[in-house]
C-alpha cells in the first residue's frame, strides 16, 4: 500500500493533507523521515508515525459521514494550539479520528461534511473529479452584467485562472458597514468545483466587490436543507453512496 494511501485511510486527513506532511517531514516510516507519499508500505509490520506518534490502522473501522452546519467563527481543523475554537468542538465524540472535508475560513459558515473515509474526501477536494460546491455571497454593491461574465468566464488571480463559474444574482438588501454608513449589498449564488484558497472572497474582490458574509449549502448532492446553524446529522447511506457516485 502506499503511505498516503495509509494515512488517507487511517483517518489522518485528506490524501492532499497527508502529502503535505509527508512533504513537510512530519512523517516516518521505521524511524526514518519518508521521502514521498507514494512509497510503499507494509500496513502490518511497518511502524508509521506523524509527528512521532504512531499511527494504528484499523481497516475494518466504521466509516463515519456528518454533515455539519459551520458557524462563523469556528476554525476548519481538528485542534488548534491558540485555543480557537474548532469544528470539533460542534460535533459528537464518535472514538475515530474525524477530519474536515476540505475548509472554510474562520469567518465562513455552512455546509462541511466531516468523515474518517480519506478515499471520498480525495475525490470530493481534487480539482480532477469537477464537484461542484455552491455558495451564497453577500457583496458591497451591486455588480455589473459585464463583471458577473467575468466571472463566468474565468478570472485572472494571483495563483492562475479559475475555471468558469456559475454566476447568478439572488436578490438586493440593505447593509450597515463598518463605517457604520448604509449602502446596497447584492447576495450572489455562485458554484464552482476548484478549491482555490479564498476563492469566492478573491473572484468577488476581482470584480471589485468585497464580500461581506459567505456561507456554503451544497456540496454535489448534499445540500444544508433546514439544519441549523451550529447543528450536525450524520449522512444516510444513500447520501454516501451518492457522493461516491458522483466522485466516481
Amino acid at each position: 500500500m502506499k503511505l498516503g494511501k495509509f494515512l488517507a485511510s487511517a483517518g489522518i486527513g485528506s490524501r492532499r493533507h497527508c502529502k503535505d506532511l509527508v512533504s513537510s517531514g512530519k512523517v516516518s516510516v521505521n524511524h526514518k523521515i519518508a521521502e514521498s507519499p507514494g512509497m510503499q508500505i507494509d500496513p502490518k509490520n511497518d511502524i508509521i508515525e506523524v509527528d512521532g506518534v504512531q499511527v494504528s490502522y484499523n481497516p475494518d473501522a466504521k466509516k463515519i459521514y456528518i454533515l455539519l452546519n459551520k458557524l462563523p467563527g469556528y476554525l476548519s481543523a481538528c485542534v488548534d494550539s491558540r485555543g480557537v475554537p474548532t469544528i470539533m468542538d460542534l460535533l459528537p465524540h464518535t472514538g475515530e479520528r474525524l477530519f474536515p472535508v476540505g475548509r472554510l475560513d474562520k469567518d465562513t459558515e455552512g455546509l462541511l461534511i466531516v468523515t474518517n473515509d480519506g478515499d471520498l474526501a480525495y475525490k470530493l477536494t481534487h480539482p480532477k473529479h469537477k464537484i461542484d460546491k455552491t455558495y451564497l455571497a453577500w457583496v458591497e454593491g451591486i455588480p455589473s452584467e459585464s463583471s458577473l461574465e467575468k466571472m463566468r468566464q474565468g478570472l485572472e488571480l494571483e495563483d492562475g485562472m479559475t475555471a468558469p463559474a456559475d454566476v447568478e444574482i439572488v436578490n438586493f438588501t440593505d447593509h450597515i458597514s463598518r463605517r457604520n454608513t448604509s449602502g446596497i449589498s447584492t447576495c450572489l449564488k455562485i458554484v464552482i468545483h476548484e478549491g482555490k484558497k479564498r476563492q469566492i472572497k478573491r473572484m468577488c474582490y476581482a470584480i471589485g466587490h468585497k464580500v461581506l458574509k459567505l456561507r456554503r449549502i451544497q456540496i454535489g448532492t448534499i445540500n444544508l436543507g433546514d439544519l441549523k446553524p451550529g447543528k450536525y446529522r450524520y449522512l444516510t447511506q444513500e447520501e454516501v453512496e451518492s457522493l461516491k457516485n458522483i466522485s466516481s
